[in-house]
């Protein structure tokens, strides 16, 4: 489109006190602007209308707002058709550099020349939008998860096809014979529900089963997935617009567990055992049927152990507490013995576990069980040691029960079967130990692939209740990204982006970077490596941008032409002023808010440096950073988000493929002369914002060491 360029200054908020605003209006009157006007409230009503006013009037199409962060007003500064870019003066400039001086003045207008480069180089999104978009969703699993998303995604008005692997529904909740207390004052056991659940679902109009079946293959993306069911009617295949996976968990193989006697002593079983022993009736010792007079409970049974399961399984404390009250409701002159490393009920549970304490019969210790061995008469001798009474314990038992633990049964089976570049399952994190991965931190329901939503216990240890709740919000962010693509827009962390990546294929050159790069699989490929692209499976991030060494890859608002536009826009002095010139390259999830976070608090820090947003550091193209150095850039920093399984990158992998690619820089670097160092890359956490000044405090000191770029001049 012809673009007709208005560019309006603030000077609210302190920008008018710490800026020459005349001086930078008559800055941005040599920018090729048709308007240029400044207003000193522009995100109050008055001030939007001025702007509203010159698109219908003067024909505005394309919008420079030189005021707050790019973060905050968003919904004011929405102009539909509207090329918007935003210029923060407020929390990178007036809120961080010292009022009315030179360096200040010359930061602000770097970033009003960069903000109008990038403006004039972009384009309207026009979102990729497919057409008979699926509204059904596929949910994976047919336990207490499975069964709520599909109730949840009916109750909508949404169709849902729920595969379960058995013949029943119901899952572990079937075997269960009470449930812990969902009800103050939580001290009596509850009558599962299951059954009433299995009941809705199968007469729902909206929920069609399929049980003693399972998923042979989900192929395609968000909105047009194909999904192949394996059934005992044979091969059926359907469409769906997402996918819950909730195909929940299975115990921990208690056979590798020898030193407690399992497999070897008849009377030591499982604590899904025992559940099933208790809803079948009496609870007896499996070697001859007598009565259980006394059940020992081992608490951590191979886990929290990194021999066995690392992780502790969340819900075993509260089964064992359950079960030792089974033991009592049977045989008021039973006894139960507990042995915990640590005893874990989170919430209202804790008046749970204090009405087991009150009780007599049941007997609470932390320690360590050092042996299992057998008594007199098929008895049981457990050894405990390090106990809280200061001294050993040795009881004699009828029964032992392990607490094994949950293991999701995405171990040694993908369940989903993707069709994807990147495997058939959902990408292991080594932290999860085989749960299906998950942004815990950030969008607690996303996976690394977009439309997939794995739920209940497949995610994480969860109870009962627990996985009530998280199908709920499973079933709605399933919803959301059917709605989401059925317009072209982008889901987490870019919610609402329409922009897609565009590839210039005459030019690719199959070196495979981006299809294996992007964390999400939104690429498949053909069999010379070409990137056959999937838009809706796409999060936006330009990590294929970044990861595309022929520059082949572009987003209409987001494009190597763009931001080498912005790096030109910077005014870069002679060598002789003293002023060296620093960029940063900061990712927008959380270095970019970290700086408005320092501005906030009024934090200062050197006026040299010039932050460009990204999407993510793993959205750099290092022709930016040869960009950068050839117009004589002194140093360039790159502040992306922490990496590694304990805390995720927004889009999983960019950060840490941003550390990658930047090695291969540096060593560029030093065969051209130029220090390495100068190009730093850094990880930065939302909550580190007050450690910024120093950061970049010790980065322009190391510079200064360095000296002047040789190229600046050139």
């Amino acid at each position: 489109m012809e673009k007709k360029l208005g560019i309006y200054i603030c000077t609210g908020c302190s920008i008018g006190d710490a800026l020459d605003i005349e001086k930078l209006t008559a800055l941005a009157g040599t920018q090729g602007a048709a308007v240029v006007k400044t207003h000193e409230f522009l995100c109050g009503d008055e001030g939007a209308k001025v702007i509203e006013n010159d698109i219908s009037a003067e024909g505005i199409n394309t919008v420079v707002i030189a005021a707050c962060s790019q973060r905050v007003n968003f919904d004011v500064f929405n102009f539909p058709d509207t090329i918007i870019e935003r210029v923060n003066l407020r929390e990178h400039v007036a809120w961080s550099h010292t009022p009315n001086d030179e360096d200040t003045q010359m930061l602000a207008e770097d970033y009003l020349r960069m903000g109008v480069a990038k403006a004039k180089r972009m384009e309207l999104p026009e979102p990729h939008i497919e057409e008979d978009i699926s509204r059904t969703v596929l949910v994976i699993g047919g336990g207490i998860s499975g069964l709520t998303a599909a109730l949840e995604v009916a109750k909508t008005g949404y169709d849902a096809v729920l595969v379960e692997k058995e013949a029943e529904l119901g899952g572990f909740m079937n075997k269960m014979y009470k449930v812990v207390p969902r009800r103050y004052p939580f001290a009596k056991l509850e009558e599962p529900s299951i059954g009433a659940v299995i009941s809705e679902v199968t007469g729902d109009p909206n929920i069609k089963v399929y049980t003693s079946s399972q998923v042979e293959k989900v192929a395609g993306q968000p909105g047009k997935f194909v999904v192949t069911i394996a059934s005992p009617q044979g091969a059926v295949e359907t469409t769906a617009g997402a996918v819950i996976m909730a195909s929940g968990w299975k115990p921990y193989d208690a056979n590798k567990l020898d030193k407690y006697g399992f497999g070897q002593f008849p009377n030591v079983i499982t604590n899904v055992m025992m559940e099933e022993m208790a809803k079948n009736g009496p609870i007896t010792r499996p070697s001859d049927g007598a009565p259980a007079k006394s059940v020992a409970f081992i608490q951590c049974a191979g886990q929290r152990d990194e021999e066995h399961l690392p992780y502790c399984s969340s819900v075993c404390c509260l089964g064992s507490l359950k079960q030792a009250t089974y033991v009592r409701e049977k045989d008021a002159n039973a006894k139960a013995y507990i042995f915990y490393k640590d005893m874990r009920t989170p919430g209202q549970y804790e008046l749970f576990y204090k009405s087991a304490q009150d009780d007599e019969g049941i007997f609470l210790t932390k320690g360590n069980v050092t042996s299992v061995g057998e008594g007199d008469g098929n008895s049981l001798i457990v050894e405990v040691e390090d106990t809280l009474l200061g001294e050993p314990v040795k009881v004699s038992v009828d029964l032992l029960v392990l607490a094994t633990g949950m293991v999701p049964t995405t171990v040694d089976d993908p369940v989903l079967n993707l069709a994807y570049r990147q495997g058939p399952g959902l990408p292991d994190l080594e932290l999860y130990n085989g749960f299906a991965d998950s942004n815990f931190i950030c969008f607690p329901y996303e996976s690394r692939r977009t439309g997939v939503f794995p739920t209940g216990a497949v995610k994480m240890p969860l109870s009962g209740a627990e996985s009530i709740e998280d199908a709920t919000g499973a079933a709605l962010k399933a919803i959301q990204v059917i709605e989401a693509v059925s317009v072209g827009k982008a889901v987490h962390p870019r919610s609402g982006d329409s922009t897609y990546p565009d590839f210039f294929l005459q030019r690719c050159t199959q070196c495979k970077r981006c299809t294996e790069e992007c964390p999400f699989g939104t690429l498949d490929e053909d069999e010379k490596g070409t990137p056959l692209p999937n838009p809706n499976r796409c999060r936006r991030c330009g990590i294929c941008l970044g990861a595309c060494p022929e520059r082949i890859i572009n987003f209409k608002n987001y494009s190597i032409d763009i931001l080498a536009s912005a790096i030109k826009a910077i005014n870069v002095p002679e060598e002789e002023e003293n002023k060296p010139r620093v960029i940063a390259f900061v990712c927008e999830n959380d270095a970019y808010p970290a700086f408005d976070m320092a501005g906030i608090n009024r934090l200062q820090y050197s006026p040299n440096v010039r932050m460009i947003p990204v999407r993510c550091l793993g959205a750099v193209n290092t022709v930016w950073i040869a960009d950068s150095l050839a117009a004589g850039i002194d140093g360039i920093m790159m502040i992306g988000c922490k990496y590694g399984d304990d805390y995720q990158c927004h889009y999983a992998k960019g950060s840490e493929l941003a550390n990658y690619r930047m090695e291969k820089v540096q060593e560029t670097l030093n065969r051209l002369v130029l220090e390495s160092d100068r190009v730093k890359i850094l990880q930065l956490a939302i909550d580190d914002y007050d450690k910024l000044p120093s950061i970049i405090d010790e980065y322009m000191e190391q510079l200064d060491g360095f000296g002047p770029n040789p190229y600046k001049g050139f």
